[in-house]
């Protein structure tokens, strides 16, 4: 019994020893950024390299050890003050595929190929650079292409109509990269060389294998394409985090996903936040929103845990997209959030608004306006600090369109309407100040009322009541808009021409304004 006892232990320890291996090599200052390390390139002390689950830091030469199973990406987590290389497609370098076998032969889409033995070293190079404490980045919520056609409207409307401030660093893709066909991926990234800024990308649910049997394989393809779909990374006095957050196949035996985190990724998290200090702004970019309470879509245990890691941090931003409406989310102690104040989740508009639908403009291009009537469009985040703002930009129009502003053209000198003065304010949440005027008069506060976007429907039923078939395609049935404000209508001014002028504030302190014109006519 004992003999047998000890065969079983000797073998147990040497699969563990054939399953486990120990990678090392350095991080270094890459001075004639040709890759490779040299003799007289210094290592760079305390710089945090993790295997997707642990998080070590370098030494003082700058040399690490971690394990490594089959299957882990080992990265370095850039730190302030360094820049990481970039690939032709100008996604960041910083990570190593350990998969000596690759991805699954059997899949559909191609995953990464076998990488073969761990090499003796896997070094990290990183170019020293001066980096500011204000900055701004472009984020992009689910660009979405099903096809060729589509990748072009996103083209054309989107990455062609960016613009970048001097300084805009970086940008972040929130996932939902192309739709379903995987093919899409290496066309997508030549698109955005365009832009010419490092770019991460999230991971959403249209992005995964869906030939894999076990979430840990649901990534393979986008791994190939662009890297670790878990990590992190410094910049100025902000620390950013990239997660997967899409569990598939579902862990309730359901078909399709279920929003959470494996155990590996709560690993990675708790110990990437132990080398982060307290007063970092924290932001967490992942694809599906948190906002669900029932936790039919969301596992509420995984939402907890995730708040409960965050919660001695002060400043946090989380970034979400997946719904295609644009929404601003306050999580409080009704929630099971227990910072010191409410927790703040984004859930960013969509540069492919409404799946690329609507009626198409002279270019040919579609409107694509969201089902909350938020038009197509992307985010403009800035740092200052550890602060944070953000501006949403609608695709090809000047940033102070904020607004869309809902009134009956003409209405009865003294008479009777029911109609109102409904504001759609793009970024706008429920604490925000929204006021009108019409003409020079008096200031007036706007009642929140969120619902349906009446221009929204007006965009929608026209595709019902035309008698000729319209170019592009039908846009979704509508969705309520968190964003919605109204007011009153005025009949007793003179008859004539009437300005509606609107002012908003919003969670920022920054003032914007819109203006529509009506008209009171004697009956």
């Amino acid at each position: 019994m004992k003999k047998n006892l000890l065969t079983l232990i000797t073998l147990c320890i040497a699969f563990t020893a054939f399953s486990q291996q120990i990678a090392k090599g350095y991080v270094y200052n890459d001075a004639n950024r040709n890759g490779r390390k040299e003799r007289r390139e210094a290592g760079i002390p305390n710089v945090a390299v993790s295997n997707g689950s642990d998080v070590v830091l370098t030494d003082s030469k700058g040399f690490y050890t971690i394990p490594v199973s089959e299957g882990n990406t080992i990265f370095v987590i850039k730190p302030s003050g360094y820049k990481t290389p970039v690939n032709e497609d100008f996604i960041p370098q910083f990570y190593y595929h350990h998969k000596p076998e690759g991805s699954p032969e059997s899949f559909t889409y191609k995953g990464v190929p076998p990488t073969g033995e761990l090499p003796k070293s896997i070094n990290f190079p990183l170019y020293e650079q001066e980096e500011p404490t204000d900055f701004s980045v472009i984020v992009f919520g689910d660009p979405q292409p099903y096809s060729m056609q589509d990748l072009d409207y996103f083209t054309e409307k989107i990455i062609k109509n960016v613009v970048l401030k001097e300084n805009t660093l970086f940008g972040i893709s929130l996932g939902d990269i192309v739709g379903d066909n995987l093919d899409l991926h290496p066309p997508y990234k030549e698109r955005m060389r365009l832009l010419e800024l490092p770019w991460y990308n999230v991971m959403g649910n249209h992005d995964m294998n869906y030939d894999a049997t076990t979430d840990e394989l649901s990534d393979e393809t986008f791994e190939l394409n662009f890297g670790s779909a878990n990590y992190a990374f410094n910049w100025g006095n902000a620390h950013f985090i990239i997660i997967d957050n899409i569990l598939y196949p579902d862990p309730r035996g359901r078909q399709g996903y279920w929003a959470g985190y494996r155990e590996d990724q709560f690993r990675f998290l708790e110990n990437n936040l132990k080398h982060v200090p307290k007063d970092k702004l924290v932001v967490l970019s992942q694809h599906i929103h948190m906002k669900d309470n029932s936790g039919n879509s969301y596992r509420l245990e995984d939402r907890q845990r995730l708040f409960d890691l965050l919660k001695d941090y002060d400043n946090v931003l989380i970034m979400t997209a997946h719904t295609h409406i644009q929404d601003q989310v306050e999580y409080t102690e009704v929630h099971g959030w227990k910072g010191k104040k409410p927790l703040h989740e984004y859930n960013a508009g969509t540069t492919s608004g409404d799946w690329y639908s609507g009626k198409h403009d002279e270019q040919g291009l579609p409107d694509a306006t969201m089902r909350d009537g938020t038009p197509q469009g992307y985010a403009i985040l800035n740092i200052n600090g550890n602060q944070y703002n953000i501006d949403y930009r609608v695709a090809g129009r000047e940033s102070d369109y904020q607004m869309n502003i809902y009134a009956p053209k003409v209405v009865a000198y003294k008479g009777r309407t029911t109609s109102q003065i409904v504001v759609n304010f793009f970024m706008g949440s429920p604490t925000d100040k929204v006021e009108y005027r019409i003409d020079d008069t008096e200031w007036k506060p706007m009642r929140y009322t969120p619902g349906i976007d009446p221009n929204y429907w007006m965009k929608l039923v026209e595709w019902d009541f035309t008698e000729e078939l319209l170019p592009g395609r039908r846009p979704s049935n509508p969705e309520t808009c968190t964003h919605l404000w109204s007011g009153t209508m005025r009949l007793d001014l003179p008859p004539g021409k009437h300005t509606i002028e609107v002012r908003a504030t919003d969670r920022y302190g920054k003032t914007h304004f819109g203006e529509k014109e009506y008209m009171i006519l004697e009956e």
